[in-house]
């Protein structure tokens, strides 16, 4: 399980340190892809594999279904951490989360997510203030605390 938050930079050429606590599940391969709420959704081989299949059941004729495969599968993109444990991120990816020289990578049960560390700042700053609120809506999910 992936949890914690680690505060990294991105160099000139796009490399990006991962975290050592995440590799160990991560390991040396996995999946980077475009993610919610504007960050990056990081998979290990094996978590990738079941969101894939998930997405293949989805049905052909549902257009919202279409652009949500879309949306995962097109940025999608196998790294590879070097000797230093650095992966690079395709440009792609790092223009969609606004990545520029800090980040935050965030521990979230079955993914890391890869946040600029000014959307991070600003998605953290309503956390406390909607949190209540949320929490409540996540009984109607059959979640309780």
């Amino acid at each position: 399980m992936f949890m914690g938050e680690y505060n990294h930079t991105i160099d000139v050429k796009g490399r990006l340190i991962i975290p050592a606590k995440f590799r160990e599940t991560l390991g040396d391969k996995f999946i980077v892809t475009k993610g919610l709420d504007g960050c990056l959704f990081v998979y290990p081989k094996s978590e990738w594999s079941l969101f894939e299949e998930k997405l293949k059941i989805l049905p052909l004729i549902n257009k919202d279904a279409r652009q949500f495969t879309r949306f995962f599968l097109a940025g999608a993109a196998a790294c590879e951490v070097d000797k230093q444990g650095r992966i690079l991120l395709p440009q792609v990816l790092r223009e969609f989360a606004k990545l520029e020289k800090e980040v935050v990578l965030v521990g979230v049960a079955n993914r890391v997510e890869i946040w600029s560390k000014i959307n991070w700042e600003q998605s953290m700053s309503t956390y406390n203030d909607d949190m209540n609120e949320i929490a409540e809506k996540m009984e109607s999910l059959g979640f309780s605390i």
